[in-house]
């Protein structure tokens, strides 16, 4: 058994047209999804980058995906997932010195 997906943080890229609004919206749309929080981290004349933050119970990942791609963006990587019972929060260790 798969343990739900309660937590993931995108980079995605997309066209200047649709909006932030459009995507946070479409993500937020998604089966499992509670909440959204879409951040433009950089721009450029034809393209912009995105940073998606999407929590909830049992996030459905494939259909995230698919609603950034209908939209015409790309997920350039996964940049955290938290899944289980519960949201755990990353905790500084040694290594990260």
């Amino acid at each position: 058994m798969t343990a739900a997906i309660r937590r993931l943080v995108l980079d995605v890229m997309k066209p200047q047209e649709p909006d932030i609004i459009e995507f946070a919206d479409a993500a937020a749309d998604c089966a499992g999804v509670a909440g959204v929080n879409a951040v433009l981290i950089e721009t450029d004349r034809k393209v912009q980058n995105l940073k998606l933050t999407i929590e909830g119970d049992a996030i459905d990942a494939a259909e995230l995906e698919g609603a950034i791609t209908d939209l015409g963006g790309t997920v350039h990587s996964i940049d955290q997932v938290v899944c289980g019972e519960r949201l755990v929060e990353q905790r500084g260790t040694p290594q990260d010195r």
